[in-house]
């Protein structure tokens, strides 16, 4: 997907282009009662912002006002759109106990005034709030307020989707480091090649249970000779055989 339509300049958090192969970049989940408080024309705006930019939008009865799914995270969003310098209270009680259920939470603020933002910034200290926990937004009006809820919850959701192929690649790495003392000390048994390595670990598995396995096992589940068989067998159960091994 392209980066988020927008007619701000935002140089952070861009949208990866990465996403456009799946067609939906994740999916939008809106308070039912936060909609209910906001113009019609506004949510108009949110409805088309989402789907230009990949998002499948839901209205549902939920306790913060946004709850995006992205790359298999979910990050939570509190919107003020309204900030009443005469009733601030309930908004950091409200933020206080939702920080405890969520944990990704962010709080997005629309302070278009200076006594907003001085209102906001005495509020702030004064109801005890730590910084980045959880992390406040303030912005100039819901449009931009809302471009950033989008540019959040999606660059948190391409660090997790990194994050995910991140362990993917270790783990294969892993995996095939793992193969390759596994086919050393197999093709170290006289008469053993990599194809029989292959064979061995396929149909019996480990070097433990390659070990503990009867010739007549092993004749049963691979395509070996009964001398590779045998010997197999012996090499496991003779020192002289394991202990003068050259693994290479």
């Amino acid at each position: 997907m392209a980066n988020c339509k927008s007619s701000y300049s935002d140089p952070t958090a861009q949208i990866a282009s990465s996403s456009a192969s799946s067609g939906c970049a994740g999916v939008c989940m809106m308070s039912s009662s936060w909609r209910d408080e906001q113009h019609p024309s506004f949510i108009n705006f949110i409805s088309s912002f989402l789907r230009e930019n990949s998002f499948r939008l839901n209205f549902v009865l939920i306790a913060p006002d946004f709850i995006f799914n992205c790359g298999g995270l979910s990050i939570s969003f509190v919107f003020i759109t309204n900030w009443d310098c005469n009733n601030i209270e309930p908004v950091f009680s409200r933020v206080k106990k939702l920080k405890e259920q969520f944990a990704h939470l962010y709080v997005v603020v629309t302070l278009p005034t200076r006594e907003q933002n001085d209102s906001f910034v005495r509020s702030y200290f004064k109801y005890g709030m730590e910084l980045g926990k959880p992390t406040f937004v303030p912005v100039q009006d819901r449009e931009m307020g809302f471009e950033k809820i989008v540019k959040i919850a999606h660059s948190r959701g391409a660090c997790k989707r990194q994050d995910a192929v991140s362990k993917l690649k270790a783990e294969r790495r892993r995996s095939v480091e793992s193969m390759d003392i596994f086919l050393k000390v197999v093709t170290s048994i006289p008469l053993i090649d990599n194809h029989d390595a292959n064979a061995l670990n396929q149909a019996i598995g480990s070097i433990e249970a390659i070990a503990k396995a009867s010739k007549e096992h092993i004749l049963e589940n691979t395509d070996l000779s009964a001398e590779k068989a045998e010997m197999i067998f012996r090499f496991f159960r003779d020192p002289k055989l394991y202990l003068s091994a050259k693994i290479n």
